[in-house]
């Protein structure tokens, strides 16, 4: 019955964990999968986090299912976070949201209404990005390219190409783009070239698709959201998909959300049925453990202030491994430039290796980081980061 079902080799990062696990050097350092980690290399459970669960379970209530769209406090959380909670597009009700399995649930159900809606168009996606988000839109039948990106020659973004190849593409088609921290990259455009990208796609009449994975990571939460808010004040038709994995360390909770923002009220309560109607068919509810976290963190006052410094200490320890690895590779291999790892945001780096450096890695040292170069600096701490600078100078020096 099932011999035409083709073999499915596994996903290359979760796959990288089980030969991470199976390695006996004593070692060994995980660099693949992006998690957050400490300084002692364990996931945390934030302050704020441990405070919202004690009041989820004092006292320990029933748990009915939420509606499609997740919790009003959740879908409000989102919308605050990521377009500024006295914005006018929020005042005028011109935004639909829901509550989703993670950013990839949103991205899911985003496909979906794209596919629906506007089946003539082609979504667009960064050369490199995070490889599902190729895998979700075409498992939505949208038909996917690549615009070009990133110069591993230099280490620097193509933002010439990439804007002359956006100026070519056809109406309504969908640009996914990574309004900060970009995946795997981690290099991000600056303010003045996000204004004249936006520019040309509202020339265009092109639909912007952020997928904002790590807010407080790069900068700050206002300063991450530009791109987003950017094209909101441009009157661009904008699809947000957001996860509170990383910021909230809230990784099997699977807690995102999907937000469109529409030319008026009226439409959003459209497409906000139409993007219940998507969710019905999939999942037909979020989980709510997480909705409910994100719910009380978010909209206590005390609580969201003492996420923000958690979340900015997390970003400093990153920023601060940046700092640590240049500093030893520079000493190592003096002439290598490593500019390039402290001029990428976010939890990821990519670090230019070869297969065959990467290889080494792994089997001489158990230093794991994905085949495309990209490394997890979430993985690096003061017990470590020597010891992988170390390995890495060594490689490099082939």
């Amino acid at each position: 019955m099932f011999e035409r079902v083709d073999y499915y080799a596994g996903d290359p990062i979760l796959g990288l964990v089980d030969k991470f696990v199976a390695d006996s050097n004593p070692n060994k350092v995980n660099l693949g999968i992006g998690i957050y980690y400490d300084e002692d290399s364990k996931l945390p459970v934030l302050e704020c986090v441990k405070t919202a669960e004690q009041r989820i379970a004092d006292p320990i209530s029933p748990r009915p299912y939420l509606p499609m769209a997740g919790l009003p406090g959740h879908r409000l959380a989102c919308q605050n976070l990521l377009f500024g909670k006295d914005a006018a597009v929020l005042q005028e009700k011109r935004v639909a949201t829901i509550a989703t399995l993670g950013g990839s649930g949103a991205l899911k159900v985003g496909a979906e209404f794209i596919h629906e809606w506007f089946p003539a168009s082609k979504c667009y996606v960064s050369d490199p990005t995070w490889s599902n988000h190729i895998a979700i839109f075409e498992g939505s039948d949208v038909e996917v390219g690549t615009y070009p990106y990133y110069d591993t020659a230099t280490s620097s973004i193509k933002f010439d190409e990439m804007l002359a190849f956006i100026a070519k593409l056809n109406k309504h088609d969908v640009v996914l783009l990574h309004p900060c921290c970009h995946n795997p990259t981690g290099m991000d455009l600056t303010h003045a070239q996000w204004d004249e990208l936006l520019d040309i796609m509202k020339q265009r009449e092109l639909i912007a698709f952020m997928d904002i994975a790590y807010q407080g990571f790069g900068q700050d939460m206002d300063h991450d959201a530009y791109a987003i808010r950017k094209a909101v004040a441009l009157g661009l038709p904008v699809f947000v998909s957001n996860s509170f994995s990383k910021n909230l360390s809230l990784y099997g909770e699977r807690v995102g959300g999907l937000s469109v923002v529409c030319p008026t009220a009226e439409e959003a309560e459209r497409v906000f049925g139409q993007l219940n109607y998507a969710v019905r068919r999939i999942y037909t509810s979020p989980p709510s453990h997480g909705g409910r976290v994100v719910d009380i963190v978010m909209n206590d006052e005390a609580l969201h202030q003492q996420w923000v410094g958690e979340v900015y200490g997390m970003r400093d320890r990153i920023k601060a491994m940046r700092l640590k690895l240049k500093s030893v590779l520079e000493a190592n291999v003096p002439a290598r430039n490593f500019d390039y790892i402290t001029k990428q945001n976010g939890m990821f780096s990519f670090t230019g290796l070869t297969p065959k450096q990467i290889e080494r890695l792994q089997t001489e040292f158990g230093v794991y980081i994905v085949s495309n170069s990209r490394m997890c600096m979430a993985g690096l701490n003061v017990n470590n980061v020597d010891y992988v600078a170390n390995a890495m100078a060594e490689v490099l020096k082939d």
